[in-house]
């Protein structure tokens, strides 16, 4: 599915989040707080757009996918970023290699969150943290229900119009709707053994960014 979208992946973010996308991703970057010679970890990276802030900020950043499209297209995007094919539930990394992990709008598409949690706990060193950016639940019940509606009924056929596969985007939507709120993934994130967990809501809760140490 992801190797299908991934030639009009970033465009369709900027499409369908109405503009949004690109300050999500600056808090994201300000939330993990990059610093030269940091060792970094940016699964589900895609074609690599939330990885070049962080290379750019003087971190040693890996971007890490598991579609081979998303790689392809992100090694022609960004050839100074390394790029590596990894599956979540079983990184190829040695345990404490990383300051930090991150991972923006990946995690739901895992099958198992709480066994990737504790891979991406296994691959941090001590004292490290994780960042997770991820679409949550609105904190105003008016809100929350307009959004709703724009999920199931309005982001569908915009996805029709915009995109080679828009079976993907329908998933998209029901995988939103599915996914625990700020409280639900701060409980999963701490079951996984990370400690201090905190997040901060973006646009009103529409997004999460969540924070735990090693």
């Amino acid at each position: 599915m992801f190797d299908k979208v991934a030639p009009r992946y970033d465009l369709m973010n900027t499409i369908l989040s109405l503009g949004q996308a690109d300050g999500w991703r600056e808090a994201t970057v300000a939330a993990i707080d990059p610093r030269p010679g940091e060792h970094i970890l940016d699964l589900a990276a895609g074609t690599g757009t939330s990885s070049k802030p962080l290379q750019a900020a003087g971190a040693s950043v890996v971007a890490a996918d598991l579609s081979m499209g998303m790689l392809i297209e992100g090694r022609a995007r960004q050839p100074e970023v390394s790029f590596v094919n990894a599956d979540a539930l079983n990184l190829p990394f040695a345990s404490g290699s990383f300051d930090c992990v991150t991972i923006s709008f990946g995690l739901r598409n895992i099958p198992d969150t709480l066994k990737a949690l504790r891979e991406m706990r296994r691959v941090t060193k001590p004292g490290g943290r994780l960042v997770v950016c991820e679409f949550s639940t609105p904190t105003w019940l008016p809100f929350r229900r307009l959004y709703r509606d724009y999920l199931m009924k309005a982001l569908p056929p915009l996805a029709k119009l915009a995109s080679a596969n828009p079976a993907a985007y329908s998933y998209l939507a029901e995988s939103i709707a599915t996914w625990p709120d700020q409280a639900g993934l701060a409980n999963v994130i701490g079951e996984a053994n990370w400690r201090t967990v905190e997040w901060k809501n973006l646009s009103g809760g529409i997004v999460a960014l969540h924070r735990g140490w090693n």
